[in-house]
């Protein structure tokens, strides 16, 4: 490796893949990829039903903890990370939505020119290939296929869902990754013909063919290699050996948001206090990184099913044995899907342009481990607000790259965040009593009757809320006059050349919905600006906004009311 490489990428994740596909493509640079995990080979990746194995496990995956959240009982929340080609696209849930068209008009408006909704969209088109085909909002020929997994075909608790949302007054939307979010209906994920669509699948499966690029697993990146405030290079560490490899053009760090920071701040790069506290020398003060940490939460709303329909009645062996034996001899059945398969969007109040809150309906009592909640039939909703005002950081603890990094959330700190969660919690109960749902429901399991009061709730979400595993925002990308932005418009770190940072750490803030497809989206915009090719024109696609937002928190009247304390 005498001879330097062009780019280097570290991490093969959501965004490193993408751009280890689209940097190779013209075959005229050499690409190095890094990556410290290795092989997504396991069926436990590639069968979208077993989504929960693969998040809980060592091996594809760094386990993570925050220290004590002080506002949510002090407790240690988990925070899995991919450590594996394909990165958290290998071990996430597969639901794909691209977030709210205003969450990306709200990223301009607040310093990241050239990131408006109009900006993005050519590149989220172009990112996928929907179940659909191509139409003025979809795209019909990216590498990333998406999809309605069975298309809600195997449980009619699905389709109910998606009724009680409109009694209560909701709208319906066909495609809320279109023109309209706000509502009721289908949920899409990343599956390709009942296999996971992972960034390893989807765009480094082909991008390793190439000769130009390089793939080496098992790297621990330790630090970049800086010389006058140039990236040269980066040292890593592979099988207890230290390798130096430098690069012509640029380095671009795409760990995630918590070991993009992390590299940074070993690299000499971040806030001078934390550096010099664990002993790095201060090679350009940057304040901003890792900081502006941010993440979704979310609880299970969780009720009996007076019908035996649902999947906790196959969790036995037995049924285990059928459902995986299907899907490896045809790729179809309960296997294909992540069984997320049915949502909603809603606004929590007046005064909300666009929606904050987020439901995810599985015909299932579960835990996130993937055993049953209890004994019997039951289904739950994911449900929390997706609009946190709370901010949080990550900062090294020592010089040496293998110790895990401190990470703080300070979940649920500000009390517009309390009231955004006690808001959550009696709007959907409202949704869940009505008369679409009546049929199967046999009585809420939780939170249960007795939590109604704002002290009941605000002590049940601190004790059972968990995150939706959504960590980003901790290199911030915004203007030149923000002390905490840590990268411009084009990724490039402030102050040090041919360095920049492509994936969800560089986000603002966070969109309204599940971050794989933004994160992909990031990366395909990017990709352009360092190869130095024009970005794709803008569409300005019409974008429905529930016409009287200011006063209204629903377009319409609910059934069955949501009964005061």
């Amino acid at each position: 490796m005498n001879k330097p490489f062009d780019y280097i990428i570290v991490g093969a994740g959501s965004a490193g893949c993408v751009l280890a596909n689209r940097l190779t493509e013209s075959g005229e640079h050499r690409v190095l990829l890094l990556e410290t995990g290795g092989s997504d080979k396991s069926i436990f990746i590639q069968m979208p039903t077993a989504l929960s194995y693969p998040m809980n496990t060592e091996k594809f995956c760094w386990q993570f903890h925050s220290q004590p959240e002080p506002f949510l009982d002090d407790r240690e929340m988990h925070c899995p990370r991919g450590k594996v080609l394909g990165g958290s696209s290998s071990i996430n849930g597969m639901v794909y939505v691209r977030g709210h068209a205003r969450d990306y008009d709200q990223w301009q408006s607040e310093g990241a020119e050239g990131w408006s909704y109009a900006d993005c969209l050519p590149y989220f088109k172009r990112s996928e290939s929907w179940q659909g085909g191509e139409n003025e909002y979809r795209g019909g020929s990216g590498p990333v296929a998406t999809c309605g997994g069975n298309n809600m075909s195997f449980n009619p608790l699905y389709q109910a869902f998606i009724e009680a949302g409109h009694e209560a007054g909701y709208p319906k939307t066909d495609d809320y990754n279109g023109e309209q979010q706000e509502g009721f209906g289908p949920m899409h994920m990343t599956v390709d013909k009942g296999v996971r669509a992972s960034t390893s699948n989807a765009h480094l499966k082909p991008a390793k063919k190439r000769k130009n690029l390089t793939l080496i697993t098992g790297a621990v990146v330790e630090k970049i290699l800086l010389k006058d405030k140039v990236a040269v290079g980066v040292r890593y560490r592979e099988e207890g050996v230290d390798t130096e490899v430098h690069v012509a053009k640029e380095v671009i760090l795409s760990a995630g948001s918590i070991g993009s920071p992390q590299i940074l701040q070993l690299s000499g790069i971040g806030p001078r206090q934390v550096l010099e506290a664990v002993g790095v020398q201060c090679q350009h003060e940057l304040p901003g990184v890792g900081e502006n940490l941010q993440d979704h939460l979310e609880v299970y709303f969780q009720y009996k099913c007076k019908k035996p329909i649902t999947l906790n009645g196959k969790l036995n062996l037995f049924s285990k044995f059928l459902i995986g034996a299907r899907w490896v001899l045809f790729k179809t059945g309960l296997g294909a899907t992540n069984h997320f398969e049915s949502c909603g969007f809603i606004r929590s109040r007046a005064g909300l342009e666009w929606p904050n809150i987020q439901y995810h309906f599985l015909p299932a009592a579960m835990r996130y481990d993937g055993n049953a909640a209890f004994e019997g039939h039951g289904y739950q909703v994911h449900v929390g607000p997706n609009k946190s005002t709370s901010r949080g950081r990550v900062k090294i603890i020592s010089s040496d790259p293998n110790a895990k990094p401190n990470i703080l959330f300070n979940y649920i700190k500000t009390e517009q965040d309390k009231q955004d969660w006690r808001d959550c919690i009696r709007l959907t109960r409202e949704i869940l009593s009505q008369k679409a749902l009546e049929v199967y429901s046999g009585g809420e399991i939780q939170p249960g009757n007795d939590v109604n009061s704002d002290a009941e709730i605000d002590a049940w979400v601190r004790a059972n809320v968990e995150s939706a595993y959504h960590a980003s925002c901790t290199c911030k990308m915004g203007a030149d006059n923000d002390p905490m932005a840590v990268v411009n418009n084009k990724g490039r770190v402030r102050g040090i050349k041919q360095l920049r940072v492509v994936d969800s750490s560089i986000f603002p803030t966070t969109p309204n919905g599940n971050l794989n497809g933004p994160t992909i989206m990031v990366a395909e915009k990017l990709a352009d600006a360092i190869l130095g090719n024009e970005p794709l024109p803008q569409n300005h696609a019409n974008v429905w906004i529930t016409p009287d937002w200011q006063n209204s928190q629903r377009q319409g009247k609910s059934k069955r009311p949501l009964e005061s304390d």
